[in-house]
């Protein structure tokens, strides 16, 4: 953890680099990875919120976060640290998840099981199956589960 006890954002068992997941098809991007092992239930990162000005469309940006349980969505945010460079996966199978405290505008997030030294860290976008700026990752991570239902 971060030497002062007072610190609102914290990533230090986390850093930044190219996703295991971008390839020329892809496209090159980043993600985040466990810079140390990490049990299961541990606070990997915790950091801030700032909520974008009223009338941001935040379906046509994937680089900020639904800020809000609201449907439709109007409350965006950008998020401190690590956060940013999380990818997504198909529910049930994220490392990590995100606790959201939409009223003082900060974020935990925990380990879902242990994770490995140098591990992508992935959690689960709320927003994933409706976003416009998500539309063709949500296919993506979910190719699989139509190509289950063709089988059956």
């Amino acid at each position: 953890m971060s030497n002062h006890a007072e610190t609102k954002i914290d990533c230090s068992k986390v850093y930044v680099k190219q996703s295991s997941f971008s390839n020329e098809t892809t496209g090159m991007f980043d993600g985040a990875f466990a810079a140390v092992p990490i049990k299961e239930g541990d606070l990997i990162e915790k950091g801030v919120m700032r909520r974008l000005p009223e009338g941001f469309d935040g379906n046509t940006c994937p680089y900020i976060f639904t800020w809000s349980t609201e449907r439709p969505n109007k409350t965006w945010g950008m998020g401190s640290g690590c956060a940013p460079f999380y990818n997504t996966c198909k529910e049930g199978t994220a490392n990590t998840r995100m606790v959201r405290f939409f009223d003082e505008d900060r974020f935990e997030i925990y380990a879902t099981r242990d994770i490995a030294a140098d591990e992508e860290l992935l959690h689960t976008y709320i927003s994933l199956k409706w976003r416009t700026c998500f539309q063709e990752l949500n296919e993506i991570v979910h190719a699989d589960d139509s190509e289950h239902k063709s089988e059956e």
